[in-house]
């Protein structure tokens, strides 16, 4: 972008403006970016829902492993379509462990209704954990309509049937 600037700022000494300092950064590469996001919710899901036997990078190939240790400024190879299945099947287990851990812990916040999950964690408050999944299905190269039907035979077998048949 270009910057005007009046007569009577050109001649003024000091430090560098922040705008001219951000402008010259270098740019990010976004996909790079995304992927490091899903890795921050993968590891934010485990953490939340104590998820033990679940190794993160395990959900990666080496591409996706070695992208994660880059500058977020460099053009990197990043996992393509074509994926190993049995990354594709680690991946669809972690998904549907996040899917049945999140209905398991809406039962039982909902049966001990002396705390609930709002007043335990207020910052998590509207977060709808089974739709996360869903959204990070997409990004894990996951069919959505898995993780959903998952989500919808969860709801059943705790006796949800209300809200499984939503």
């Amino acid at each position: 972008p270009v910057l005007d600037t009046e007569d009577a700022w050109v001649s003024v000494e000091g430090p560098v403006s922040i705008v001219e300092l951000a402008l010259e950064q270098k740019r990010i590469h976004y996909p790079l970016v995304e992927h490091q996001f899903v890795l921050c919710t993968i590891l934010y899901t485990i953490m939340r829902f104590s998820l033990k036997s679940v190794k993160p990078l395990s959900l990666f190939d080496s591409k996706g492993k070695n992208a994660f240790f880059k500058d977020l400024t460099s053009i990197q190879l990043l996992p393509s379509g074509d994926m190993d299945p049995n990354v594709l099947s680690i991946r669809q287990q972690f998904l549907v462990k996040v899917v049945s851990a999140a209905v398991q812990t809406l039962c039982s916040s909902q049966k001990a209704k002396e705390v609930s999950e709002e007043e335990l964690f207020p910052f998590e408050k509207g977060k709808n954990w089974p739709m996360l999944a869903a959204d990070l299905a997409q990004y894990l190269q996951i069919s959505e309509d898995v993780v959903k039907r998952h989500y919808v035979c969860e709801l059943y077998s705790y006796g949800m049937d209300h809200l499984g048949e939503e």
